[in-house]
């Protein structure tokens, strides 16, 4: 499924097979997540993708061709393929393991073909393998909410009450692993959204109510998952002392930073992050919601995800 032109759905198209360079693999691609950062990328709203493009970046296969220069991997094996697909190894970045920050960074799906096809290349320094327990289109949703929420996850440290707003994907998953670890959480939805506050009830959240309202008991840090800048302030409100933010934020009084309360931004995953949240992630078990679609429906599950009508995340399946 190629995407030609910001706007416009995308298209099926037969295209040449693509070949393995130096450090890469040919993957057959047997299903591919949706995420909403293909939705960005089809709304304009991420400037310049390489067009014509084919999207996906939560991608699991199987290795079908090695490149020259490429270790750890055999034909036949399992693989998964995230949202950062190359950085140059060799910026201050990379070099300080903040390979996420590299400024010549690349994306699957963005600047590099992705997962929307039957086959796709990857820079094998950025493919996982993947834990037997999950089938191809239970794993593919592993690969970005997974992934990105464990990294914000991460950078919560100890705190013990966890306060996350914006219970979707990422918030699903990451929750699973918290309360594993034995944290308490606390979810905040949209006001009035019922049906969401007892889905998180339903994964052990000790308190679930709107976002516009005040939690039983101060929070030692919080994540936002919802990209709405105006939840920063109302969520350092309800901090004793930490919070973390995903979009644009308006001005605030500084009384509610005061305290030594921090934020903190997320981009993209380092490849430790990747790592070990596919180590912990079957031990856990996190559990998977997905909704599957053909690869010639790549359309309707954008649609789909557009209108807030999908019943969990959005699987393509390609090949089995």
């Amino acid at each position: 499924m190629v995407f030609e032109k910001t706007g416009t759905r995308l298209v099926l198209r037969d295209v040449p097979k693509p070949k393995s360079g130096s450090g890469q693999l040919l993957v057959r691609v047997n299903a591919c997540a949706v995420c909403r950062t293909d939705l960005h990328i089809v709304d304009g709203e991420l400037p310049d993708p390489k067009l014509p493009l084919i999207l996906g970046h939560q991608i699991v296969g199987r290795v079908e061709q090695i490149g020259a220069n490429t270790g750890g991997f055999s034909m036949g094996d399992r693989v998964g393929i995230p949202w950062l697909g190359w950085t140059d190894g060799d910026c201050a970045y990379c070099r300080s393991n903040r390979e996420n920050l590299c400024d010549r960074a690349k994306f699957t799906g963005y600047n590099i073909d992705g997962g929307y096809a039957e086959f796709t290349v990857a820079d094998a320094r950025y493919c996982f393998h993947l834990p037997d327990e999950y089938n191809d289109v239970d794993a593919a949703p592993l690969l970005c909410a997974g992934m990105l929420g464990y990294r914000s996850y991460r950078k919560t440290g100890d705190a013990r009450r966890l306060g996350i707003y914006g219970f979707g994907n990422a918030a699903h998953l990451i929750a699973q692993v918290a309360r594993y670890q034995k944290k308490e959480i606390y979810a905040f939805t949209r006001p009035g959204d019922k049906v969401g506050q007892e889905s998180a009830r339903s994964l052990g959240a000790v308190w679930s109510g709107g976002s516009d309202e005040m939690p039983p008991e101060k929070l030692d840090a919080a994540i936002i998952f919802a990209p709405v800048g105006a939840l920063v302030p109302i969520a350092l409100r309800a901090l004793a002392k930490g919070g973390i933010h995903m979009s644009d934020i308006p001005s605030f009084p500084y009384v509610d930073l005061w305290q030594e309360r921090a934020i903190t931004s997320v981009a993209n995953l380092t490849r430790r992050d990747g790592e070990e949240f596919l180590k912990i992630a079957p031990r856990v078990p996190v559990k998977t919601k997905v909704e599957t679609f053909s690869l010639e429906e790549a359309n309707t599950a954008l649609e789909k995800f557009r209108a807030g009508k999908l019943d969990g995340n959005a699987v393509l399946k390609v090949s089995s």
